[in-house]
């Protein structure tokens, strides 16, 4: 069987030195006529269109990457300058909030100072420390306490009225039930004529009441109630409440005449509680009537 060989043109080729040294003067010669004259640049453009996919080719896969990784930059820097700007818009609306709670809140403090301005007695300013979950009383607890002078029965006032009386002190804190409180009572006249009532708070719909009136009281819807002065507790002249409505029972043949207080002591933090002295009977009956 006859072994199969490959078919070579030349049987002895020239030696490797000599093959090396044909090629390093090809070179010298090509990179001379490159440097000097311009007659390989049409080869040379033939050349880099044939291997430019080649070489598009092996760039490929590290512009991949680079795209991928640039891409999922791009994606984490949106995703973060979004939380940025969400956070940044709910900050500027909590400012733009607290900002009109200030205002809000300082111009309260001016009325309660034009207010600190026409009573004759001496007053502490104080803030709600916090409102006493409780749905049968209604209280407040203030941030100052006896260390700035405050007592059990000093009354308490905004720039409506009056809103309620101090029932409870520590040396830091004081309670105040207000005057829809069922454990208060204030005596009051009629701004019209001077007629003196007695208000009373526990009315469910949050009004004070004046109860057992006569057919013939000389009392109208409209009427102011401000305070008499009676008692010593509560200064006189004090606004109380405005007479929403007067209800007759031929029954009992008494009338109750249910007022809306002009204080609003669910809108504001601030009040002026009134240095007065104290009346020690009625305090105890306060006391009494909350044990």
């Amino acid at each position: 069987m006859q072994e199969q060989r490959s078919i070579r043109l030349f049987r002895r080729g020239p030696a490797a030195e000599v093959r090396l040294a044909v090629f390093v003067l090809l070179s010298v010669l090509l990179l001379i006529t490159d440097a000097r004259w311009p007659v390989l640049e049409p080869a040379r453009q033939a050349i880099s269109m044939v291997i430019y996919p080649f070489q598009r080719a092996a760039m490929a896969p590290a512009e991949i990457t680079q795209y991928v990784d640039t891409w999922m930059n791009a994606t984490a820097l949106v995703h973060s300058e979004k939380e940025a700007l969400q956070r940044q818009r709910i900050e500027l609306a909590q400012v733009s909030t607290h900002a009109a709670q200030l205002a809000a809140e300082n111009e309260q403090l001016r009325r309660l100072l034009q207010v600190a301005d026409t009573v004759t007695q001496p007053a502490v300013a104080v803030e709600v420390f916090y409102e006493p979950p409780n749905a049968f009383n209604r209280r407040l607890v203030f941030n100052k306490g006896t260390k700035h002078g405050i007592h059990p029965g000093m009354p308490v006032i905004d720039e409506g009225g009056v809103v309620g009386q101090v029932v409870r002190v520590t040396a830091y804190t004081a309670e105040a039930a207000l005057i829809t409180d069922d454990k208060v009572s204030i005596p009051v006249q009629v701004l019209r004529n001077g007629l003196r009532l007695v208000a009373f708070g526990g009315h469910s719909a949050a009004k004070i009441e004046a109860r057992y009136l006569t057919n013939e009281v000389d009392l109208k819807v409209g009427d102011t109630l401000i305070t008499s002065g009676i008692g010593g507790l509560f200064p006189a002249g004090l606004p109380v409440a405005e007479v929403e409505s007067i209800d007759f029972d031929p029954a009992t043949g008494f009338a109750v005449a249910v007022g809306q207080p002009l204080s609003h002591p669910e809108r504001y933090r601030h009040f002026l509680v009134l240095l007065v002295q104290e009346s020690a009977s009625q305090l105890e009956d306060i006391e009494g009537d909350d044990d």
